[in-house]
């Protein structure tokens, strides 16, 4: 399948990488290809320019945001959350419409220091957002709740633990299940949690995932809901 991974971080490059792994072509998103790779400093995170990670997978391509989109057949939003809107508007309307966009952002608002607070919260969320500017997308949260890492590589975490899909569209809930599956997750593993309107919950974990890094000093963990029995049908 052809995948576009909208973002150059670490989130999308982990992801982008899993994926062309597993034999799917790639292709990354960025407002400006050539500036992207002209960097050749790490950026505030520490992350390595991203012309060194590109030399080290070379079968991943690097396009404008709206030619990755148009090329993917599903999309990836790996973006920060104050930017998604105004990716995806780049990314174009006509390029996301009727394909699954997995929505993989988080709405941290910085604006107030450390550690970031929530925006929007509580009565919307970031998912709710993209849905509503692209309606003929079809949206689906996942994979925000826990360390890129760990995204594609649940085993990081001895046990059993989940992930949360969440969106309006039950067939692209199931394409986005079968790809988790692939990255190594359990069915069992996958909580439906209901519409896109959930993805309110999911997004609210985030303040609590920050304290916990806080307190545990690494990434390596994630949520188990004891009890849980229910994914999204396949």
């Amino acid at each position: 399948m052809r995948y576009a991974v909208l973002g150059t971080g670490v989130v999308g490059r982990t992801i982008a990488a899993k994926l062309a792994s597993l034999g799917h072509q790639v292709t990354i998103g960025t407002r400006n290809p050539a500036a992207t790779l002209a960097r050749t400093e790490p950026d505030a995170m520490g992350t390595e320019p991203f012309a060194d990670w590109h030399a080290a997978h070379p079968s991943v391509s690097l396009k404008p945001f709206a030619e990755a989109a148009a090329s993917g057949e599903t999309v990836v939003n790996t973006t920060a959350g104050d930017a998604t809107l105004s990716v995806l508007n780049a990314a174009g309307s006509a390029n996301l419409a009727g394909k699954v966009l997995i929505d993989v952002a988080n709405p941290l608002d910085f604006s107030r220091g450390m550690p970031p607070s929530l925006n929007p919260v509580n009565t919307d969320s970031l998912a709710e957002q993209v849905q509503r500017a692209f309606p003929g997308a079809r949206v689906v949260k996942t994979l925000n709740t826990m360390n890129c890492r760990v995204m594609v590589e649940p085993g990081r975490v001895a046990g059993e633990h989940h992930v949360f899909v969440s969106g309006d569209d039950t067939d692209a809930k199931a394409q986005v299940t079968k790809l988790l599956v692939s990255f190594g997750w359990p069915p069992s593993s996958v909580i439906d949690l209901g519409g896109i309107e959930t993805a309110r919950g999911a997004e609210m974990l985030l303040p609590i995932w920050l304290r916990l890094l806080g307190a545990l000093g690494h990434t390596d963990f994630n949520f188990h809901i004891q009890g849980a029995r229910q994914h999204v049908s396949q």
